[in-house]
């Protein structure tokens, strides 16, 4: 699992310092049709607890409005024990936010947050477990203070001890997998978390005829990734698609996939790529029966990653994605040709200080505001913060 995410971790830019900015008008010089031109109405971060490590946000917008964001919250760095599902919600498009609600903190470490509405008004939320923390443990338990792996607060190791002691080895790989839970009330209550075949870390998606597909990576089993379906309200998921591999590809090297349907028939599923060709580019594959079956995955020319698609009112698609070296921050491009092809990038932050960033969503508000969340290590910290754009289209 640690080739999935390979970061620079570099403590940077403050909470306090980053909490509130209007920086105006963004690239409306430069509008000549293909790089679209946005404002940027505000940014700011929405971390209500900043001594705690916040990641892998999912932002998705109800039938009602609201917004909910779930995310991985309570932790103590990019790679721990203490990784919970967390979710908090908006009534103001984002303007305000709702004390964090735990919806689930399980005896490992519970990572990417996905959340979605069914067309039945159901909302499911995704995560998977990890083990990669064990590794760090090792390294700390043998070093001596001062020592490279050695933490630098002794009662941080006496923590981490305690957590690890709760379960037998046995019983700590047995909470590895692929997870969802389910409420029909709207998030006032939940349902015990339920295995799935596959995981992304924005979770599945509602096409425009109520069906409901979720493109992932079947981790701890065949490490294949491909296109489950649910009949039956998220309850269940059945395998429905493998996507196929370029030659010369490695498919374990494919990750963090996400789809949209684009219209005109057609599904888009955008995929991190760590293979040799077009490492750290974003690959697209299509679908125009159902997801049923899928191009071979290609270029897009995009360098950033993972996508998050959302397909907006006026037809036209939107990928929002991480880019990880200068200009460090959240990028995001326009189709209005069903995915055909990509604007140039359209710069939502790029004042980041670190890599250790990334995984946004958007969403399209009534009022046509576009907001978007990700996480990000600030100043002064090595804790990362949820940190959310408001802007809209000139």
């Amino acid at each position: 699992m640690t080739n999935r995410r390979r970061f620079l971790y570099s403590a940077s830019a403050a909470f306090g310092a980053a909490t509130s900015i209007d920086i105006g008008r963004l690239l409306s010089s430069e509008f000549d049709g293909s790089r679209p031109a946005i404002e940027l109405i505000e940014s700011k971060v929405i971390s209500w607890k900043p001594p705690l490590y916040h990641g892998w946000p999912t932002l998705t917008q109800r039938k009602n409005g609201e917004l909910l964001l779930a995310f991985s919250g309570g932790r103590e760095g990019h790679v721990c024990p203490f990784g919970r599902l967390e979710l908090m919600r908006s009534k103001d498009n984002g303007l305000t936010w709702s004390w964090p609600q735990v919806l689930y903190d399980g005896p490992i470490d519970d990572r990417d947050a996905g959340v979605v509405e069914t067309t039945r008004g159901s909302v499911l939320v995704t995560t998977f477990t990890s083990l990669a923390y064990e590794a760090k443990l090792a390294r700390a338990e043998k070093a001596l203070p001062g020592e490279p792996g050695a933490f630098s607060d002794p009662k941080l190791l006496l923590e981490w001890r305690a957590v690890q002691s709760r379960l037998t080895a046995e019983q700590r790989k047995s909470e590895l997998g692929n997870f969802m839970l389910r409420s029909v009330d709207g998030g006032v209550t939940w349902s015990g978390r339920y295995r799935v075949p596959l995981n992304s870390p924005h979770g599945p998606a509602v096409l425009r005829d109520g069906r409901l597909l979720y493109a992932g990576k079947a981790i701890y089993a065949d490490e294949r990734i491909g296109v489950c379906e649910s009949t039956d309200d998220g309850v269940s998921w059945n395998w429905l698609a493998t996507i196929p591999q370029r030659p010369g590809d490695d498919p374990t090297r494919y990750h963090e996939l996400h789809l949209v349907d684009a219209g005109q028939g057609k599904l888009i599923c955008h995929i991190r790529n760590e293979n040799k060709t077009d490492d750290g580019q974003t690959l697209q594959s299509e679908s125009t029966d159902g997801g049923r079956t899928w191009t071979m995955p290609h270029t897009i020319g995009v360098w950033g990653l993972p996508s998050h698609l959302l397909r907006l009112r006026n037809g036209n698609l939107l990928m929002s994605y991480g880019h990880r070296r200068s200009p460090l921050g959240i990028q995001a491009r326009l189709s209005r040709d069903a995915g055909a092809t990509w604007s140039d990038s359209i710069l939502i932050t790029s004042d980041s200080k670190s890599a250790d960033l990334g995984y946004p969503s958007t969403v399209e508000c009534e009022d046509g505001t576009m907001v978007t969340v990700w996480y990000e290590i600030l100043e002064g910290s090595p804790l990362a913060q949820l940190r959310q754009s408001r802007w809209k289209w000139l």
